[in-house]
């Protein structure tokens, strides 16, 4: 894939790890950021609309268990040509279902999840995303979930 590094100044960064574990649940929650980041409201809307622009930053909100609220979720991966992986990258990062994508070495080289509120919503997704990109996408339900804590250190 192409070198998408998006330059980070200070700001940036301290915003990126407040946002990943202490996003404050609040009816303002941007002007709590700019506060503890001592900024503005609109300087932290600013900065997250930027980064979300470059691709830094790819949604805020909830990971709701979707299998647990009576949706469905699979972990899928593609056989894709290597001159193509940039173009198939960029649809299946249209769709707001997908929560993660990823180039991993060998024969199914893109690796992605994808919720929706049910099953046949799920299969739609996954049709829809081999209709446009001619290739078929290995569907790999969850066995058992295993719940780890990440969080990136941005420096």
């Amino acid at each position: 894939m192409k070198d998408k590094t998006v330059p980070l100044d200070e700001l940036d960064k301290e915003l990126l790890n407040l946002i990943q574990l202490d996003f404050p649940l609040e009816k303002e929650p941007f002007k709590e950021l700019g506060k503890k980041l001592k900024t503005t409201e609109n300087e932290v809307i600013d900065r997250v609309k930027r980064l979300m622009r470059k691709g830094a930053v790819r949604r805020i909100g909830p990971v709701i268990n979707r299998e647990n609220s009576g949706g469905a979720g699979v972990l899928a991966a593609l056989r894709v040509e290597e001159e193509r992986i940039d173009e198939v990258a960029e649809i299946i990062n249209e769709y707001d279902q997908v929560s993660h994508n990823y180039q991993r070495e060998g024969p199914y080289n893109i690796w992605f999840t994808v919720s929706a509120e049910n099953l046949r919503k799920l299969d739609r997704i996954l049709d829809e995303i081999e209709s446009r990109t001619g290739c078929t996408p290995l569907r790999l339900p969850t066995e058992k979930v295993f719940k780890i804590g990440v969080r990136f250190e941005i420096r």
